[in-house]
């Protein structure tokens, strides 16, 4: 069961629509079990079976099925994985949601050996300590890990003025007119972001744009958390607190992850402001354009990737 919960964790959420129901989901399934988790934005609910459940539901749903608990764990799979993946094949199965007294029930029906196949997923809801590891956490460290990028292009946009300066002093005259712009000022820009983007950025809606723009960071956010926790675990310490100071969870989210994390780009961190000392160059007006042109890209993004 501990591998179901780690698997489940690493997972990333997707976004549903099942008939009238908006649903954020994540799901692991293997031959010994499988963990599921759903959500609305308003509860949280759960469910985690090994093979035991998993034989005496298929018995109690398909009489006319016999097989393997291992059989009908891989059926389940193949069914959820298009549906969680958002893959252009389609599911072959039909899914309804039904919500109870504090409880959810994915419904499923398909066919499995020419045979109809039903099955039902009986979630509760979530244990606190549940949602916080799967939500609470992971979402204050992308907020932690964005705010460090954040940081990251505003050093970098001051070096480029710094630059840009340079070879302005050094006679070089920009080619095109349209390409020009002013200094970098942070406050100015975060306060004007506050103002002109705040709104439509921090629209949560269904939860679909936060299924779609940042889940490779929520995953390398998750399997950073659990590399500490498993070294911890290891060496014999005791595991962070849950109410560690801003600052100390930073700093362990930025940290250099044990192995490469493939799905999402490294956050890399300045430990102090970058000086700069300019070197004589010749003056470039291609380089100047190239250079004042990312500045303006990266302005008219907000400054988030």
């Amino acid at each position: 069961m501990e591998e179901l919960e780690r698997g489940l964790l690493m997972q990333p959420w997707a976004w549903l629509q099942l008939a009238e129901n908006s649903l954020l989901a994540k799901a692991y399934i293997t031959k010994q079990g499988y963990a599921l988790l759903v959500s609305d934005l308003q509860q949280v609910w759960h469910e985690q079976v090994d093979t035991g459940v998993v034989s005496q539901r298929a018995k109690e749903l398909n009489r006319r099925l016999t097989a393997p608990p291992a059989a009908f764990l891989c059926h389940l799979d193949d069914l959820l994985r298009p549906l969680l993946k958002d893959s252009a094949c389609p599911s072959k199965a039909t899914f309804v949601c039904d919500r109870a007294a504090e409880a959810l029930i994915l419904r499923v029906r398909s066919e499995l050996s020419g045979l109809p196949f039903y099955w039902n997923f009986h979630c509760i809801l979530a244990s606190p300590s549940l949602v916080s590891q799967h939500l609470i956490r992971p979402l204050m460290g992308v907020s932690l890990a964005l705010q460090c990028q954040v940081r990251e292009l505003a050093t970098m946009l001051r070096m480029k003025d710094l630059e840009i300066q340079d070879y302005q002093e050094s006679g070089a005259v920009l080619s095109r007119d349209r390409l020009k712009t002013e200094p970098f000022e942070e406050n100015s820009f975060l306060e004007q972001f506050m103002v002109e983007k705040l709104p439509e950025a921090c629209s949560v809606g269904d939860g679909r744009p936060f299924v779609m723009n940042l889940q490779s960071l929520y995953m390398a956010v998750t399997r950073q958390e659990s590399q500490v926790r498993e070294k911890h675990q290891g060496t014999g310490d005791p595991q962070p607190s849950s109410s560690a100071s801003p600052q100390g969870t930073e700093n362990q989210l930025v940290k250099q992850p044990q192995e490469p994390v493939s799905s999402a780009p490294s956050i890399p961190v300045p430990e102090k402001e970058p000086t700069v000392s300019p070197a004589p160059v010749a003056p470039e007006p291609a380089v100047l354009g190239v250079v004042t042109s990312l500045r303006c890209c990266l302005n008219d993004t907000g400054g988030y990737l």
